[in-house]
């Protein structure tokens, strides 16, 4: 589903900064090598999510799901000299694509590439985190929030995209929901009523939760 025409599409992006060369780049190769490149931030969805972090400035950042590494330079591009992201992501087969991104964006020394599983991997993460990107399977993103919001600092962030879900979280479900479009509609509903937060759902591309930790 998309939610305005292309032509209105167009006009947001001719009215936001461009896209630097890497990133274009990044854009152009994931979508004549990658599988699902509908995957990738994009123009819209990287500029604010860069910037969110230069609003927050933060010391440590978690991302659940790099991909090609776009969301990953977008944020980096707004911490501090001293600050770093870990990025996590299962795929080893598009590593040395990624890491190439990180070394030609001139912040491969503050964004840590992990490889493997999130659910195996967050708990041996002795950090907090002043912002979380959950980016990752959407079955998971209930018990991603459940493994990161202790870790989460006061006053951070946590941004979880595809929260609409393509338009399916208001489909008519009064059969029996796909697995992941329900686990969409229980992410959504368990951070609306989780007390330890204040929370809006942005609707940018196919919607992003944007929860500050109280």
């Amino acid at each position: 589903m998309e939610f305005i025409s292309e032509d209105l599409l167009h006009y947001c992006q001719e009215h936001t900064t461009d896209e630097d060369e890497l990133l274009q780049r990044i854009s152009r190769d994931t979508h004549a090598k990658v599988l699902m490149p509908r995957m990738l931030s994009g123009h819209l969805q990287g500029k604010t999510l860069e910037f969110f972090t230069k609003m927050q400035r933060p010391k440590t950042i978690l991302e659940i799901g790099t991909y090609t590494g776009y969301s990953a330079i977008c944020m980096a591009r707004g911490l501090d000299k001293d600050g770093k992201i870990i990025t996590i992501d299962k795929n080893d087969e598009l590593e040395e694509m990624v890491r190439e991104y990180f070394t030609a964006s001139g912040l491969d020394s503050q964004i840590h590439y992990m490889l493997g599983n999130a659910m195996e991997l967050i708990p041996g993460i002795d950090e907090s985190f002043d912002m979380v990107f959950i980016d990752a399977d959407k079955t998971n993103y209930s018990n991603y929030y459940n493994m990161i919001i202790d870790k989460v600092n006061p006053g951070g962030l946590i941004l979880a995209d595809n929260v609409l879900w393509s338009g399916k979280v208001v489909q008519d479900h009064s059969g029996k929901a796909d697995k992941s479009t329900q686990a969409i509609l229980d992410f959504n509903k368990m951070v609306q009523d989780d007390d330890r937060v204040e929370n809006v759902l942005f609707p940018i591309r196919d919607g992003i939760m944007m929860a500050r930790k109280r």
